[in-house]
């Protein structure tokens, strides 16, 4: 571990950096083939030393993306510096400065809070198979849930993700049976626009998965998200719901930051005190298993929520068309 890290320290460029993902963290790489090799294992070994693997892995990606990301921007100071023709010390002179979109905001938001608690954050396709986006979340084609989402489809077969659910079987194909991600992104369905709806918007979803798995840390997680966001103590209540990837489902709320919980005269939440944000629930035994993830060892959570609507929540904006619009006048107005 300790020499894998030094290695990864001492580069310097982005194509050393590619050197190091294909020695390590391909799938040729040699921690995916030790994970590889793990079936060769006795049983009683194999649990432990694929728990290990699997934590080295994780944080040797997230250290790798992290030098990704210091590599690409000390690359573009340098090329800026270069230029003969921009001079990156004179201030801007009668410019107004710009700003990040509330989107933009919020997901980096969530990326932040999700990383600090172990979570990979990975992004994914937006043109995804029928069998990712339905099949392999438990929604075959004679499933009445995929009337419920009108999807626009591709002449090759392909289609618009309609939930960011399309990435669970991904997910856990690459990052084996014990993996913390999230995936934020956009996903796309053929409906009506109104201030309410768009046929673009923005989801987040989460996963953990392994062998200690419970509700109790699904509500602790959704619990720490929502209560960093809002930055104050944020209650979570789960109802009962239907959802084909989870079993058991629920539909979960948060109790109103805008009014602490107490719904007196507020219009967020109409005087309820609470406000539904998402669904979760278990991972479906089915969805595990079609990812070769062996669901009597292994369990798991899941939970989502709408970017666009906790963005509208937490900057006061009462038409989700606005968001889409270009408008600088209204991005301009937005208390950050």
């Amino acid at each position: 571990m300790d020499d894998i890290e030094q290695e990864l320290e001492q580069i310097q460029t982005e194509p050393e950096l590619a050197v190091f993902h294909k020695n390590y963290l391909s799938k040729t790489g040699k921690l995916t083939m030790m994970l590889a090799g793990l079936k060769d294992m006795l049983a009683e070994q194999r649990a432990e030393a694929g728990k290990r693997l699997n934590e080295l892995k994780r944080k040797i990606e997230i250290k790798f993306f992290q030098k990704q990301a210091a590599l690409r921007a000390k690359a573009v100071n340098e090329k800026l510096k270069q230029d003969p023709l921009i001079d990156i010390t004179i201030p801007a002179i009668n410019q107004t400065q710009g700003s990040l979109h509330p989107i933009t905001l919020i997901t980096r938001r969530i990326t932040e809070i999700c990383r600090s608690m172990g979570f990979l954050v990975v992004d994914g396709n937006e043109v995804v198979s029928e069998f990712e986006n339905f099949d392999a979340v438990n929604i075959p084609s004679d499933h009445p849930a995929r009337d419920m989402q009108d999807t626009f489809w591709l002449t090759n077969g392909k289609l618009l993700k309609t939930q960011t659910s399309a990435m669970q079987n991904e997910i856990l194909k690459k990052y084996g049976p014990v993996v913390s991600a999230i995936f934020p992104g956009r996903c796309y369905r053929n409906e009506a626009t109104d201030a309410r709806h768009e046929f673009a918007f923005f989801q987040c979803e989460g996963m953990m998965v392994g062998k200690d798995i419970s509700i109790a840390n699904l509500i602790y997680v959704l619990k720490t998200i929502l209560s960093e966001v809002y930055g104050k103590e944020i209650n979570v209540r789960l109802r009962p719901g239907f959802f084909p990837f989870v079993e058991p489902g629920f539909e979960y709320d948060a109790s109103c930051p805008f009014c602490n919980g107490t719904g007196k005269g507020c219009n967020v939440c109409k005087g309820s005190g609470w406000i539904e944000l998402g669904g979760c629930g278990m991972i479906h035994s089915n969805v595990l298993e079609m990812a070769g993830v062996d669901s009597k060892q292994y369990q798991g959570f899941a939970f989502g929520f709408g970017l666009t609507r906790l963005a509208m929540m937490q900057y006061a904006i009462n038409d989700v068309r606005l968001l889409n619009s270009g408008n600088l006048e209204f991005l301009r107005g937005i208390k950050r």
